[in-house]
């Protein structure tokens, strides 16, 4: 499911948002985040068009957890 939805939803113009993905405000984490329905893929594009995720979560409620561990926002 997390494979396809990269493949899918980042394969044309990743740096472009969508209902499924966003920039986010400067964090730790990533810049940018995908939604693959409860998950969440942080990942950052460099420059000639490589996709670099780096975290992969889950979210439930309002909360983020990577590893298992809570993300404080």
């Amino acid at each position: 499911m997390i494979i396809a939805g990269v493949e899918a939803q980042l394969a044309h113009e990743p740096l472009v948002e969508t209902r499924n993905r966003k920039r986010l405000r400067p964090n730790l984490l990533a810049p940018w985040e995908l939604r693959v329905r409860e998950m969440r893929i942080f990942y950052e594009v460099d420059e000639p068009g490589i996709v670099m995720v780096l975290a992969i979560g889950t979210k439930r409620g309002n909360k983020l957890y990577i590893e298992g561990e809570e993300i404080e926002s």
